[in-house]
């Protein structure tokens, strides 16, 4: 009788909020309270040094539903962003408490308030050794090794830099579709090992706006039926310091299988700005798996 009571539970939270599971955003909703989450993400990134999807960032992620209007995400970090090997970069904190919720049936209204903490072990500039082609007089080229130094004005605290963000989000569903937009502030601190640059901006104001869309099921029957979801976000960052800014697009598909059970894959591509970055384009796959009633009373 329990497990009946709680496939009807996961069946019904599926069918009214799938569609605002965002992939590069979260919404003002939160996981189911009393319950675990695990993730895997994995980032493969366009350099700006080199133009080429020549570095990867593996983020493990551990999500807890405190209560209905609480949750709380753990993040690792670690990258050959820096190097060439993989090198453990350090943490997050990410903390979401909902304040707000208007409930009625096929629609709600949401808002939320926000935190993070991040703590990494990078340098705070990129460092890579390219080729230099100098003419040798005869008609032909010579090539000397040369550093070249990419500085980063992103405020970037999923394994670039370490900082605090803070903000509100609100999302607002109805039927099929879910409408999330989110605005915050950053401010970047000293990396562990490596101070902030002098000329790199220290603040900045972040804004988002996702769209979610439920494709299957047409309708639901069972809560063991695979959903599909499209999304279509927006994230966009200004900086206080040297007013430069970026606006990037996130389109991505999702599939949830058995309502615990979560693939991701979506790709983020930067559509204006003129904000120097690490890299401005990325692929994005996720793995998620979400236990239920794990702090429940025997």
């Amino acid at each position: 009788m329990r497990i009946f009571f709680l496939s009807i539970i996961i069946f019904t939270a599926s069918a009214a909020a799938a569609q605002e599971l965002y992939v590069f955003t979260e919404p003002a909703s939160n996981m189911a309270a009393k319950s675990i989450g695990v993730r895997m993400n994995t980032k493969v990134f366009k350099m700006a040094h080199d133009n080429k999807f020549s570095a990867y960032r593996l983020d493990p992620e551990v999500m807890f539903g405190i209560s209905r209007s609480v949750m709380i995400h753990v993040n690792g970090y670690a990258s050959n962003m820096f190097q060439s090997n993989l090198k453990l970069e350090g943490g997050s904190l990410y903390a979401k408490w909902r304040f707000l919720s208007k409930d009625d049936i096929h629609s709600h209204f949401r808002m939320a308030a926000y935190g993070k903490i991040s703590a990494i072990n990078n340098p705070t500039t990129l460092i890579t050794l390219g080729k230099h082609a100098v003419a040798d007089g005869n008609g032909g080229f010579v090539y000397h090794d040369i550093l070249h130094t990419t500085i980063n004005n992103e405020i970037e605290l999923e394994g670039t830099n370490s900082g605090l963000a803070a903000g509100i989000v609100a999302t607002k569903l109805v039927n099929k579709l879910a409408v999330s937009a989110s605005a915050g502030y950053s401010y970047r601190l000293n990396n562990l090992q490596d101070k902030r640059e002098v000329i790199v901006p220290w603040r900045a104001i972040n804004y988002t706006l996702s769209a979610g869309y439920l494709l299957l099921p047409k309708e639901y029957t069972s809560y063991k039926q695979t959903n599909v979801n499209i999304y279509a976000e927006l994230l966009g960052s200004n900086a206080w310091d040297n007013k430069t800014y970026f606006i990037d697009a996130a389109p991505a598909i999702q599939f949830i299988f058995n309502s615990i059970a979560k693939v991701d894959i979506g790709y983020r591509t930067q559509l204006k700005g003129n904000m120097q970055r690490m890299g401005n384009s990325y692929f994005l796959i996720r793995c998620e798996y979400n236990f239920l009633n794990v702090f429940s009373k025997k």
